[in-house]
């Protein structure tokens, strides 16, 4: 038999063994891929169900911080946190956050104090821009869910301050919000976040 021919057994048996690596490749593959997904379903599942419940009054000191920051009144100010809403999430986002925090002071000077900028401010409830005008109004429609945020009628009135964090709109009418509100008479701050 000459050289150049070749062993058909042989060629076959090869071929046998490239199909089988091939096999032994492919099911790897999927078993990596199997895995991979079950990772991703598990994270997201644990995720989804950390947030399905409204949490209430469970807020501490330390979860409450930023409020205060935010507004530049700063958090050695917190005494104890009064009452605490924070909501499940969805997937679109919406949501539904409120906290009632005791502080030790605060002065109208230092809410009446004005700046330069319309944005880094607090104004009079009683004598708001129309755009936070809006906003409270967005919020002021939540009561049903925090009975215990002061009334719309309230926080319109020159004992209330606020200071708008973030405003944004759909259109003409707010979607989104976070107000900071002070209440000087008894030393309390409101905070609303919410987005529809």
């Amino acid at each position: 038999m000459p050289a150049c021919w070749k062993n058909p057994k042989k060629e076959i048996l090869n071929m046998n063994r490239l199909l089988s690596a091939f096999k032994w490749l492919l099911i790897l593959w999927g078993a990596v891929s199997l895995a991979g997904v079950a990772a991703i379903a598990s994270f997201v599942g644990y995720h989804v169900s950390a947030n399905i419940r409204d949490r209430n009054d469970k807020a501490t000191v330390k979860d409450v911080r930023f409020i205060l920051n935010w507004c530049k009144l700063g958090d050695r100010r917190i005494e104890r946190v009064v009452h605490s809403h924070v909501s499940a999430r969805s997937f679109t986002g919406d949501y539904l956050d409120a906290f009632a925090i005791k502080i030790t002071d605060v002065t109208l000077e230092e809410l009446t104090r004005t700046t330069g900028s319309t944005s880094d401010r607090w104004y009079r409830g009683d004598q708001l821009p129309k755009i936070v005008d809006d906003a409270l109004g967005f919020a002021g429609g939540w009561h049903d869910s925090i009975p215990w945020f002061p009334k719309e009628a309230e926080l319109r009135s020159g004992d209330v301050f606020v200071y708008p964090w973030s405003i944004h709109y759909l259109c003409l009418r707010p979607t989104a919000t976070e107000l900071i509100f002070v209440r000087p008479k008894d030393k309390m701050v409101f905070f609303f976040g919410g987005k529809t």
